[in-house]
């Protein structure tokens, strides 16, 4: 059976179950949250190690700004809320991304990594204003100006993933099949599973279930 380190997971559909069940965008969001933490708990149950979630990318910033600000309140609320008991289950929080936000949220998270740098049972990779190629073009700036020779292995060590194995196992929710600008380094060999359930339906038995098809299936990277 496959070793399953390190889940990634592109959580979408929120606004279109908010529409749907709603009639608000923003009532999806909040339902979101709540898969968020069953899942948190199912990721420590099945003892895997890193699990990295697409919060907001770079792009997200064209959304209407009354959603953007309540995506941030969410955002907010769990970090004041939540990271006392996520530190108290030695689990830390690190923040991929370019911390550009508004004051008060920049202090929580930083506050929020600080806290739980040294836990070690599960590492939450929050991937906030993330985006891939601004990554992937930022490395190559700053390996260029460390004047170090240009491989594979350099560059990995300017990326915002330094210190942070691929993922294994790519989950997209909401049935959309692309990859929206995430990780696209490190997914380079990561088993991809598109799911049709939107976020706020998905359930730790769907989580489970695609756990199960990762570790029987045959990975050759490459190799026959």
């Amino acid at each position: 059976m496959n070793p399953l380190n390190h889940v990634a997971i592109i959580m979408d559909g929120n606004g279109r179950w908010g529409l749907k069940y709603r009639n608000s965008r923003n009532a999806g969001h909040k339902a979101g949250l709540n898969t968020v933490e069953k899942i948190i708990k199912e990721t420590i149950r099945n003892k895997i190690r890193f699990l990295t979630l697409y919060v907001f990318s770079t792009e997200n910033w064209k959304r209407p700004k009354k959603e953007i600000n309540y995506l941030f309140n969410l955002l907010e609320n769990f970090l004041i809320n939540r990271v006392e008991e996520l530190h108290k289950q030695n689990i830390k929080l690190k923040v991929i991304g370019v911390k550009n936000f508004y004051s008060k949220l920049n202090t929580l998270l930083n506050l929020s990594e600080k806290k739980t740098l040294n836990n070690k049972k599960l590492q939450i990779n929050l991937a906030l204003n993330y985006g891939s190629k601004f990554e992937l073009i930022n490395a190559l700036k700053n390996l260029k100006k460390s004047k170090e020779k240009i491989t594979e292995k350099n560059l990995i060590n300017f990326l915002q993933t330094k210190n942070i194995p691929d993922p294994d196992l790519l989950i997209r929710t909401g049935n959309t099949k692309r990859l929206s600008n995430f990780l696209l380094w490190q997914l380079a060999y990561s088993e991809i599973f598109f799911e049709k359930k939107l976020w706020p339906d998905f359930t730790e038995k769907d989580y489970n279930k695609i756990i199960k098809k990762f570790k029987n299936i045959k990975r050759n990277f490459g190799k026959i």
